[in-house]
């Protein structure tokens, strides 16, 4: 990579376009927090609960972000930081975002972080990342406001019935992400089996210590992620 294109893809402009996007996510976060806090109010649930849970999902966000770290600093050294930060902060799907760029270098005839990774290069990785998105947040879009429409048709208004259907859509979404890593094998199947046994370990510990329940899940990641990198060496 030569050193002027080092130099435009950490340029100030750059950087500024990065913040905008990211500022916007951040101000879309606290709409989203408020209008929850909000509806809270309206079914009279304790704000402590309501931050119990904000917690929760802060330490669970732990886990999947250590593996994000390792690619974002692979990312950086070809793209840039402004631009690596702004994907991963809008996106996060860190192997979904690295295979977009590396796919849109080589529609150029370009290999991602090659000598020859020139600027025409990184413009085609940009488009690759941004087209690679368009398609869920199109059809988010369209169609989110008209699932809960769909999940009350399917569960014929029985509320029992609506709450085993939402946990396994939560379970069948559990198993198609691990199913790959489970049919590889090797290390990949040792850390999905290592961590559903931290996660009943820690689900039981949580019975005697009712405050370590809102870690289970962070922490069962944390485990089964170097569990895997430790067979993986």
């Amino acid at each position: 990579m030569s050193p002027e294109l080092l130099k435009i893809i950490n340029s100030m402009g750059l950087w500024v376009v990065a913040f905008l996007m990211v500022s916007i996510v951040l101000i879309q976060a606290g709409l989203y927090v408020r209008q929850a806090l909000k509806a809270a109010a309206a079914i009279q649930m304790p704000r402590e609960k309501c931050l119990k849970g904000l917690r929760a999902g802060m330490i669970t966000a732990v886990g999947p972000s250590l593996a994000i770290v390792i690619i974002m600093i692979g990312m950086m050294a070809v793209v840039g930081a402004p631009m690596t930060w702004m994907r991963l902060s809008i996106i996060g799907a860190a192997p979904t975002e690295l295979t977009a760029a590396t796919l849109g270098a080589k529609a150029v005839g370009v290999e991602f972080g090659s000598p020859q990774y020139d600027l025409y290069a990184f413009v085609a990785s940009n488009w690759g990342m941004a087209l690679n998105d368009f398609g869920w947040l199109f059809v988010t879009a369209l169609f989110a406001t008209r699932l809960e429409w769909v999940r009350k048709k399917v569960g014929g208004g029985d509320p029992a019935w609506l709450a085993l259907l939402t946990s396994a859509a939560a379970i069948g979404a559990f198993a198609y992400l691990m199913s790959g890593n489970l049919l590889a094998g090797g290390p990949k199947a040792i850390g999905v089996v290592a961590g559903g046994l931290s996660m009943v370990g820690f689900l039981q510990l949580a019975k005697r210590f009712p405050g370590l329940k809102e870690y289970t899940l962070g922490l069962a990641m944390v485990v089964g992620m170097f569990i895997a990198a430790f067979f993986a060496r």
